[in-house]
């Protein structure tokens, strides 16, 4: 999964339109530098790759780091430990996780009637608007017996627990104790937790410190996303591997035309090719820079990533006329604990095709999803090796110059950072986690499935298990858009089977040829209807499966 900004990228929605922009014959930065074929030049050579693969083949020590190859222009390929050690990766500089804002959620996504619960990091939260439809936060601990407040109900506006009742509301002050006589006062220590939040753009911050006020300058602001008839098709995503996974993954442009083989017709893996890169910015927060096929000489991608959560890929033509088109691809990488992420993808741009204002948004959803999925198998398994071998990443991967830059940036910036987080994988320095995750699971069983109720619904095996590895889990839960398309298409598959069945029981009745004919062919179509509410149905909740796995 990669930016939609590159024409080849099959997550983008708008990749057709791009490719039609591609023929524009200028090109002007976000930062209006002009840059040239021969700025990024940097071609890979065969005989240095040829060593290396075969060095490869031979069996390179579990532990040996990619700059021990030698041989001469090896550097020119290669991504070294020595190279990222030389810049400081030592370094470290102040850092502290938690007086950080973190995306939580999609503003319009927040249900007016149930709490959500999240988390970022190891801090349970829950999420949900009172009353008078305030967002408010708290952690997602009652203090009476632990429970999950998020497990609980809004009752007129307050969030009540659904273990004993007790209600709290606005600054966390606990209203109502059912179990109290009336004329004990409530506890002062009855109050749960509380974080500040931020509704900006569309999305709901957290400010995790409760040491340190709030920061608004270390708010994300979005210049495209503010910009006069900016679009963006958005949606929310959890993923069964660490942030840090997430985040490389979507740094990486080069796995796209393999791992996404013609998704949407514009990903092809005959496309993969070594790309170019120039980092032009580095900080305390993050980095910046821009990238480009080796076969392109116009039009690079802007990349950015911004601490803690923050991945941006944008692009900027200008067309014969000197009207210009922006286009944004926006990452927010929530870090949901050991394993675990949430993605809230964002696809903006100042211009749309035809084709995408007239496909449904629970389309384009699926086929992001669809994306993620045909990932989800490569980087659930890294994230396995990872905290299993427990050493730096510079004595795992073997990083090209062409394909890998950006992933030895942001491990690099984690080696600066990392000491100021729960744990992290950087390229010369290590943190793991020093407990083991905690995972929850779901009812198991027949009885358990049917016994369960709102808001533990579902049994194992259900579309409403809380299976990471499951699209209904992942994504419907938390997009209303695509939930009510389930519940459409639900609705609309009973009825026309009911219909089918009423019009050929009256066609069975009828007595002349023609009746039972037209009623006959009402059956049809009431069955090929259904059929295809089906179909819709399991492209919205059903996980895509390459073809040529065995499963």
């Amino acid at each position: 999964m990669a930016s939609f900004c590159s024409p080849s990228l099959c997550t983008l929605p708008l990749s057709s339109f791009l490719q039609k922009q591609a023929s524009y014959p200028r090109f002007l930065s976000l930062r209006n530098t002009h840059l040239s074929s021969s700025y990024f030049s940097c071609e890979p050579r065969k005989a240095v790759l040829k060593k290396i693969l075969c060095s490869a083949i031979s069996g390179i020590d579990r532990g040996v780091s990619a700059d021990r190859n030698e041989g001469e222009g090896e550097e020119d390929v290669v991504i070294g430990a020595k190279e990222m050690t030389s810049e400081g990766a030592e370094e470290r500089v102040k850092y502290n996780w938690e007086e950080e804002w973190y995306p939580l959620y999609l503003t319009d996504q927040v249900p007016d009637d149930a709490p959500v619960g999240l988390t970022v990091f190891d801090k349970q939260l829950v999420l949900y608007r009172d009353g008078k439809g305030v967002l408010r936060c708290y952690e997602d601990r009652c203090p009476h017996r632990l429970a999950k407040l998020s497990e609980g109900q809004l009752v007129d506006g307050r969030l009540e627990c659904l273990y004993h009742g007790w209600q709290f509301e606005d600054d966390g002050r606990c209203v109502k104790i059912p179990q109290l006589p009336e004329s004990a006062k409530i506890p002062r220590a009855a109050c749960v937790k509380t974080y500040e939040l931020r509704d900006s753009q569309g999305v709901i911050w957290v400010w995790m410190s409760d040491q340190v006020k709030p920061d608004d300058s270390k708010l994300p602001w979005f210049e495209n996303f503010a910009l006069p008839g900016f679009r963006d098709i958005s949606s929310i995503h959890e993923l069964p591997y660490d942030h840090s996974i997430l985040l490389e993954n979507l740094m990486d442009p080069a796995h796209v035309p393999i791992s996404h083989d013609r998704v949407d017709w514009s990903a092809k893996r005959e496309d993969a090719q070594p790309l170019r890169f120039r980092v032009t910015e580095r900080t305390d927060r993050g980095f910046a820079g821009e990238w480009i096929k080796e076969k392109e000489t116009n039009y690079p991608n802007i990349l950015r990533f911004d601490a803690p959560c923050v991945l941006q890929n944008n692009r900027l033509f200008v067309d014969k006329n000197g009207k210009e088109y922006r286009f944004s691809g926006l990452f927010l990488c929530r870090p949901a604990g050991q394993g675990k992420s949430v993605l809230i993808l964002r696809f903006g741009s100042s211009s749309q095709s035809p084709l995408v204002k007239l496909l449904p948004k629970w389309y384009l959803h699926q086929n992001q999803c669809k994306v993620f999925e045909q990932d989800m198998g490569f980087l659930s398994s890294q994230n396995e090796v990872l905290i299993k071998e427990r050493v730096p990443t510079s004595k795992l991967y073997l990083n090209l110059k062409s394909s890998d830059t950006w992933v030895s940036e942001y491990r690099k910036w984690m080696d600066k950072v990392g000491h100021g987080m729960p744990y992290y994988f950087g390229h010369s320095t290590i943190s793991p986690p020093k407990t083991p995750a905690v995972f929850e699971h779901a009812p198991a069983g027949l009885v358990a499935g049917l016994s369960a109720s709102f808001p533990a619904k579902g049994g194992e095996g259900t579309k409403h298990s809380p299976n990471p590895a499951n699209r209904y889990f992942r994504h419907v839960v938390h997009c209303k858009g695509c939930q009510s398309a389930v519940k459409a298409f639900e609705f609309w598959r009973q009825m026309l089977v009911v219909l089918a069945v009423v019009s050929a029981g009256i066609a069975v009745l009828a007595s002349g040829r023609q009746w039972k004919t037209l009623l006959l062919l009402g059956t049809t179509v009431c069955l090929a209807a259904a059929y295809g509410c089906s179909n819709a149905l399991g492209l919205i909740t059903t996980n895509f499966v390459r073809n040529h796995r065995r499963i």
